[in-house]
């Protein structure tokens, strides 16, 4: 079965050659009715364009793609500019697979080409997936349906959150086992009964997995089990963490003897605001991460959190990419991997 063409949207949309082309090169300039009308014809077809098109068809670009939203955190950024010794300090998640993506790509001689939030909708989704080999996508950052049409053309890794699509290969790391660990370390080891969860969206795989295994955790000590984090923070940056670190002290009467952030950067943020405010971790509160990024060593107390083998994740991606584009007839595969609970200061270790 032949590649779809532009030739067949345009026929497929009732639109001209040139008609479909905007939409791709320039989305705005086409009316949102005929817009939508050619990308629907699109993703009927399994059409994927290409500034290339005999490239793409035998898989030549020599290059790989990675789309994931962006997580810029304007607090880490400054401390960057701040320190120009502290740029590997201050990487965060995305920051950290995209490296390990690059040593891997590297190593098997193709290029990465990197789209972070792809605000343009549908249209950028395809431009990018016209110019690469193979695709890497973290979740909730491309519309399922984009997904089931791009795979048809490339082979797609999702890396993070649940597994969407049964044919494609999936990446998640152990993060429910990895924050029932931690919360059992501070409920068996240091005697905390008073424990609060600070979230991310309820739409963040990865956040929720985190929760269920707080729950777990609680449910297990006999302790009260949840039906919601105490707090969410939508993008999960420092200031999210220190404006929830400020709202748990200021509700009062009783803080919480212990606070498990979703990630490090909230933590980080937290223990910001906690010292501004007097309080000391952990004598007064422990506080602990997830992720176990770079910054989370060097924070003071150093952060106590899980860490996941994030680099490990962007480099088991290309693996599995370069597997199919070399004609692997395996089944769709889906890893887990593992993760670790480090102990330090901020919940009194170390």
């Amino acid at each position: 079965m032949s590649a779809p063409t532009v030739y067949d949207v345009a026929e497929r949309s009732g639109v001209s050659i040139a008609t479909v082309s905007r939409v791709y090169r320039t989305p705005d300039s086409v009316r949102a009715q005929t817009r939508e009308r050619v990308l629907e014809a699109a993703r009927q077809l399994g059409y994927v364009p290409s500034g290339n098109a005999r490239g793409l068809a035998s898989r030549t670009t020599g290059v790989l793609g990675l789309c994931f939203p962006d997580m810029a955190d304007p607090d880490a950024e400054a401390d960057a500019e701040a320190d120009s010794d502290a740029d590997d300090a201050v990487m965060l998640y995305s920051d950290q697979i995209i490296r390990g993506m690059e040593r891997a790509a590297r190593r098997h001689g193709y290029a990465l080409l990197i789209a972070a939030s792809l605000e343009g909708g549908p249209e950028s989704v395809a431009k990018v997936a016209g110019r690469v080999d193979g695709f890497a996508v973290l979740a909730r950052t491309v519309p399922t349906e984009d997904l089931e049409v791009i795979s048809r053309r490339l082979p797609v890794v999702m890396l993070a959150g649940p597994r969407e699509i049964d044919h494609l290969d999936h990446i998640v790391v152990a993060n429910a086992d990895g924050e029932r660990e931690l919360a059992r370390h501070l409920i068996e080891d240091h005697g905390l009964r008073r424990l609060a969860f600070v979230g991310g969206d309820v739409d963040s795989p990865d956040a929720e997995a985190r929760f269920f295994g707080f729950q777990e955790a609680c449910r297990e000590a006999g302790l009260p089990v949840p039906d919601e984090p105490d707090l969410r923070a939508e993008m999960m940056t420092q200031a999210e963490g220190a404006r929830a670190a400020e709202a748990l002290l200021d509700r009062g009467p009783e803080w919480p003897e212990g606070v498990l952030f979703a990630n490090d950067q909230m933590a980080v943020g937290a223990l910001r605001a906690l010292e501004r405010r007097g309080v000391r971790v952990p004598e007064d509160i422990a506080v602990t991460g997830f992720d176990g990024i770079p910054l989370s060593r060097i924070v003071r107390p150093p952060l106590t959190t899980v860490r996941q083998p994030i680099r490990q994740l962007g480099e088991q991606a290309v693996e599995l990419l370069v597997q199919r584009l070399g004609g692997s007839g395996r089944e769709p595969v889906s890893l887990m991997l593992p993760v670790s609970v480090i102990h330090r200061a901020s919940c009194g270790c170390g």
